[in-house]
């Protein structure tokens, strides 16, 4: 008998789980995920869990942790500061696929280097230069390195990561670790993102595994990656970003798991982010583009999905300049104001009643901020640096006592998207407190924010709500709005049919929305969701009646649909999946692109039997250090070729090499 161990760090909670022979859930807990310092979210939920069961640690055999930590980063725009190495490219070669966009300010140099597609060396590198420019601080946490076609010669990428590492110490990215596609702006967005994440996602696994060990459990950690497979926690730190979409992908397994479910969509629900899925043959459809999150679009294989940064602890935003007024919804978490009420209730409580004895509404009431300990802060500007400084010292504060200038709003703005700084808000969870609908944190506090947020006007002087109430019904009638968009525009993005127009513009149309309505005058107009909709997160059941109902289709809200995430992550599979590709530099030369360089043959068939005993190779061994046993291995070939002359002419193969095994229990 194997009890298994699944673990899962959301936005607002840490899930724990226990499972016996894959089979059976014996236990769940929750504890609040604790962002300064992870180890005792992670900590109080195995302990609930363990405590439910009776099961001693020692009889754990196999610990799994799934994540949305890199995910919401992403969404957030947090991380740390990363510095981009752009080899062989142009200055306005930044300007592909948001690259300028996605540094944000963070260092980039463009250096002297790359090959061409065949390759050749198309310029030396400039090692001089490189190392004169890591030798100036710049408070960088680790660097991307993306050099022009590493995928068919990463002789560049390699001699850039060792300088980085002998000057500086710190951790490299390199893109054709990432991606053996070609694609260099994009390759170096994902290489920049996964640099990015190493601290942030390193910090977790350390923590993870310490309070393990704490507890007595010795058993190996794995972490589930973004197309729900288990890679081992060595691999997850060297490559964080294929844990982006890691505890979405684990909620797929898990929806499959506890419902058996072959075609539905799958709609989970966290603290920051909606995430929706397409279920087919009872397996979870694979991102063909690679995985989007948020606006950036990646090279990392993950599961189809649609990530929307609205959760239960989603941002309100008042449209208080038009003459009727509104909402919306995210897409930043912030921490609700009955959450944060918790942690320091005196200062929360009398801030809130200082705001409500005030005869005009402030622009910052019901909003404070916090510091998060912990997180590395170098390279700040001047006023970033200060700004924070205050807020440390002052611990749980008003927004409107903290800032003294208009940009000091930016300079906060910039130290939340750092992970420095945490600022709490009204959200659907206060709502839903206010509605009796959701309990466990300070209703009256999250009562007076919400009487804060009532009494402000619209543009023609009304009162955006008359009480309390009316708006806490119009915050969560507002998520389920948003939730139905965000279900609908999975839906038309995954139908066989199109209907001539994008997914977004399709979920919002008129037609749909009246269809929805079930329109009945000269016309009768009828619209809908033929599938089911597996809803899953701690809140569905609070949220997801409605949108089911909005919807008209069925809602499946399994038990334990609360820790969907932590049961995906120890139900899942090692999975690897190695590519490479056999290009034809000149006729009668086949040219294998190999880590270590090209390998050229005489005929194509040898050329793509030497790539495919690589690539197993490579991937064997990869799935035997995640931790895999009983590993089978799969390979396809792609090849393109071209007549002429009345024969075939080999152009390029592309060879993909699967290696799946059972994670290893030890017992």
């Amino acid at each position: 008998m194997a009890i298994l161990l699944g673990v899962d760090t959301g936005g607002t909670y840490t899930d724990a789980v226990l499972i016996r022979d894959e089979t059976q859930v014996i236990a769940s807990a929750k504890a609040l995920t604790t962002r300064h310092d992870l180890a005792i979210g992670i900590g109080a939920a195995v302990e609930n869990v363990l405590s439910q069961s009776g099961t001693a640690p020692g009889d754990i055999a196999l610990a799994s942790l799934s994540t949305t930590l890199a995910t919401n980063a992403l969404v957030e725009g947090q991380g740390g500061r990363a510095g981009l190495i752009y080899i062989g490219f142009r200055e306005q070669d930044l300007e592909g696929h948001g690259l300028r966009a996605a540094l944000a300010g963070d260092p980039a140099l463009i250096l002297s280097g790359g090959h061409n597609h065949a390759g050749y060396e198309a310029r030396a590198l400039d090692l001089n230069a490189l190392e004169a420019w890591l030798r100036e601080d710049r408070g960088i946490s680790a660097y991307a390195v993306a050099a022009q076609f590493a995928t068919r010669n990463p002789e560049h990428e390699l001699a850039a990561q060792r300088l980085i590492q002998d000057v500086t110490g710190k951790p490299v990215s390199c893109s054709h670790h990432l991606s053996a596609r070609l694609n260099g702006p994009k390759r170096a967005l994902t290489a920049l993102l996964n640099a990015r994440l190493i601290g942030m996602i390193a910090r977790l696994i350390d923590k993870a595994e310490g309070k393990l060990a704490d507890l007595g459990i010795a058993a190996p950690l794995m972490v589930v990656r973004g197309d729900g497979a288990l890679i081992s926690a060595k691999q997850a730190r060297e490559r964080p970003i294929e844990t982006i979409l890691s505890g979405p992908a684990a909620s797929i397994v898990g929806a499959r798991w506890l419902t058996g479910a072959e075609t539905a969509l799958v709609s989970d629900i966290g603290g920051t982010t909606t995430d929706v899925a397409i279920l087919r043959g009872g397996k979870p459809m694979i991102d063909p583009g690679g995985a989007q999150v948020g606006p950036w679009r990646t090279m990392v294989e993950a599961v189809a999905m649609r990530t929307t940064g609205l959760g239960g602890d989603s941002e309100v935003h008042l449209a208080d300049n038009g003459l009727i007024g509104g909402l919306t919804l995210g897409p930043r978490r912030v921490l609700p104001v009955s959450l944060i009420a918790y942690e320091a209730p005196e200062v929360v409580q009398s801030a809130l009643d200082a705001q409500m004895r005030a005869t005009v509404p402030g622009e910052h009431d019901g909003v404070f901020v916090r510091a998060v300990p912990g997180i590395e802060a170098g390279g700040l500007a001047e006023r970033d640096e200060g700004l924070l400084l205050r807020i440390i010292e002052g611990g749980v504060q008003p927004v409107g006592a903290v800032l003294r200038t208009r940009l000091e709003g930016q300079a906060l703005r910039r130290l939340v998207a750092r992970g420095l700084v945490q600022v709490s808000g009204v959200t659907p969870s206060d709502a839903s407190h206010v509605l009796s609908q959701a309990g466990g944190w300070d209703v009256e506090a999250a009562e007076k924010a919400l009487a804060l947020l009532a009494r402000k006007r619209t543009g023609s002087g009304n009162l955006i709500a008359g009480n309390v109430q009316e708006m806490a019904q119009m915050i969560v009638d507002q998520l389920t709005r948003q939730t139905v968009l965000a279900i609908l525009e999975a839906g038309f993005a995954e139908e066989a049919d199109s209907f001539g127009l994008p997914p977004d513009l399709l979920a919002r149309h008129v037609l749909m929305e009246r269809g929805l309505d079930r329109h009945r005058g000269l016309l009768r107009v009828d619209a809908g969701l033929n599938v089911p909709v597996v809803g899953l997160g701690a809140s569905a059941a609070t949220y997801y009646p409605a949108v089911g109902a909005r919807l008209g289709c069925e809602m499946i809200l399994p038990r334990h649909a609360g820790v969907a995430n932590a049961i995906g992550a120890i139900v899942g599979r090692v999975t690897i999946r190695r590519s490479g590709t056999v290009t034809s530099p000149s006729e009668g030369l086949f040219r294998v692109h190999l880590e270590t360089g090209p390998e050229d043959h005489r005929t194509a068939e040898a050329a793509l039997d030497a790539l495919q005993r690589a690539l197993e190779s490579a991937a064997r061994a990869d799935a035997v250090a995640a931790g895999a046993e009983d590993i089978h291995i799969t390979a396809t070939r792609d090849l393109r070729t071209a007549e002429a002359e009345a024969r075939q002419v080999f152009l390029e193969g592309e060879i993909t090499v699967e290696a799946s095994g059972r994670p290893r229990i030890a017992i």
